[in-house]
């Protein structure tokens, strides 16, 4: 593949690098906001579902849970939300310069996944605050990140795609977006949705965002039923494994249709 050629490996460095000054350009408080906008957003979700809805009364460091569940999202809808328009924002690249297109959606989620990693240390420590012991089940943490990426660039490859053809498309993902937050158990506990139906509560499950989730606070937390995951929800090996190879299908499957596509973005945009 031409992206392991050093070129295109030094301009995926490059566009990196840049995206991520840009971003906190002429800010006050600059990089920190990388920190700040996470932790901002969960004291609004732990004042308003925690403590006035007392949402996750019944489960272990529900707040840790919270912010864990808050810091993956934030990952998933940045890297879509700017790498769906990536490819349009940088037209002028496109006609240019010759060099594979995948690396301007590779440079998005990479930042991304820079902010992803600083939060993550965030909750680590938060978690530490709150008396959760680590254990050595955390050694499978990297393996559900690697399994996130792989989802989420699938899904921004195919959005990047689509917005050089219909530019609609981005209120739209927004609104998809939004119910989406509200439709992977992160301000609410699995169990509330299992205890009004089992069955709707394995069908959310199916979903690769919310099995990483609840797969990512089972190892973090150690909550057991009181947060279970898909292999607690479902008996079924097969039913089991669809979130898992969901999420390589829609990598595929999204990096085959931008490669095809990709030759004549240039001309469109």
């Amino acid at each position: 593949m031409d992206f392991f050629e050093k070129k295109n490996r030094i301009l995926l460095i490059e566009l990196t690098k840049t995206d991520f000054k840009l971003r906190y350009q002429g800010s006050f408080v600059g990089y920190l906001w990388s920190i700040l906008k996470p932790i901002m957003l969960f004291l609004v979700m732990y004042i308003v579902f925690i403590k006035f809805l007392r949402f996750g009364n019944d489960v272990p460091h529900f707040a840790v849970s919270l912010l864990l569940g808050i810091t993956v999202w934030n990952f998933f809808g940045e890297s879509t939300g700017i790498g769906m328009t990536s490819i349009v924002a940088r037209g002028d690249l496109l006609r240019k310069v010759s060099f594979p297109k995948s690396i301007i959606v590779l440079s998005v989620v990479t930042n991304a996944l820079i902010n992803l990693a600083i939060s993550t240390v965030v909750v680590a420590i938060f978690a530490l605050i709150n008396g959760v012991t680590i254990s050595w089940t955390v050694i499978f943490v990297p393996f559900l990140f690697v399994e996130l990426v792989l989802f989420t660039l699938g899904v921004t490859f195919i959005l990047s795609t689509i917005y050089v053809y219909f530019r609609d498309i981005a209120p739209v993902w927004e609104v998809i977006l939004q119910a989406g937050f509200y439709a992977t158990p992160i301000i609410y506990p699995i169990t509330y949705v299992s205890k009004m139906s089992p069955a709707a509560a394995k069908l959310v499950m199916l979903s690769p965002m919310a099995q990483i989730v609840q797969d990512l606070r089972y190892i973090l937390t150690f909550s057991n039923n009181t947060n279970p995951t898909i292999w607690q929800l479902v008996h079924n090996p097969l039913i089991i494994a669809v979130p898992y190879l969901l999420s390589i299908f829609l990598f595929v499957f999204g990096w085959w249709i931008f490669s095809r596509r990709a030759a004549k973005f240039a001309e469109v945009v």
